[in-house]
C-alpha cells in the first residue's frame, strides 16, 4: 500500500513528475548541479515512498550528510550520499554503498527503522547521526544528535520553501 504521507509534500502524480519538482527544489535550495539533482531525485522519491519517509526529509538529510557528493567518506568511515557506515550496515544493505541507488535505499531504510523504534522523526534523525546507543548513553552524543536533527529540519524547511 502506498502511504499518502510519503508523497504529500511533493503533491500527487507520477514518480517522474514528483522527482522533477524535487529536482528543481534541490537545485534552488542547495545549489546542486541540474544533472546531479535530476539523477538523484527519482531515487529519493522511490525510496521515500517505499519506506514511508517524507522525500523532502530524505533530500534534506542527504544535503546534511554529503551535500549531494557521491564519494564522500567521513572520518568515521561513513560513505556515500547518505553516509552509511559499512561495518555496521553491510549485512543489512549488501552491495556497493558508493552506488547511489544502494546508498539511498540503505540510508532510507535505516532512517525509517529508527523512526519506527524512536517514535519520532527528530529522534530518528538524532539516532541516524549518533546511533541509538550513543544517544542513550552520553549527554554529549544526545546533544550532538539533537543539533544534527535541527540542521536537517532547517534544510528541509529551505527545500520546502524552494519548491
Amino acid at each position: 500500500m502506498i502511504s499518502l504521507a510519503s508523497c504529500s509534500s511533493l503533491g500527487g502524480g507520477s514518480i517522474q513528475k514528483r522527482a522533477s519538482k524535487l529536482s528543481n527544489g534541490i537545485q534552488n535550495a542547495y545549489s546542486v548541479a541540474p544533472e546531479t539533482a535530476n539523477r538523484i531525485s527519482p531515487i529519493i522519491v522511490q525510496n521515500a515512498e517505499k519506506y514511508s519517509v517524507d522525500p523532502l526529509l530524505l533530500a534534506a538529510m542527504i544535503q546534511q550528510e554529503s551535500s549531494y557528493r557521491n564519494y564522500v567518506v567521513s572520518p568515521a568511515g561513513a560513505v556515500g550520499l547518505t553516509q552509511v557506515i559499512p561495518r555496521y550496515w553491510q549485512k543489512t544493505c549488501p552491495g556497493d554503498l558508493f552506488e547511489e541507488n544502494t546508498n539511498i535505499n540503505c540510508g532510507t531504510y535505516i532512517l525509517a527503522k529508527y523512526n519506527d523504534s524512536a517514535g519520532s522523526w527528530k529522534k530518528a534523525l538524532a539516532w541516524y547521526n549518533v546511533g541509538p546507543t550513543g544517544y542513550s548513553n552520553s549527554w554529549k552524543m544526545k546533544r550532538q544528535g539533537k543539533k544534527y536533527a535541527r540542521q536537517v529540519k532547517a534544510h528541509q524547511k529551505n527545500l520546502k520553501n524552494a519548491l
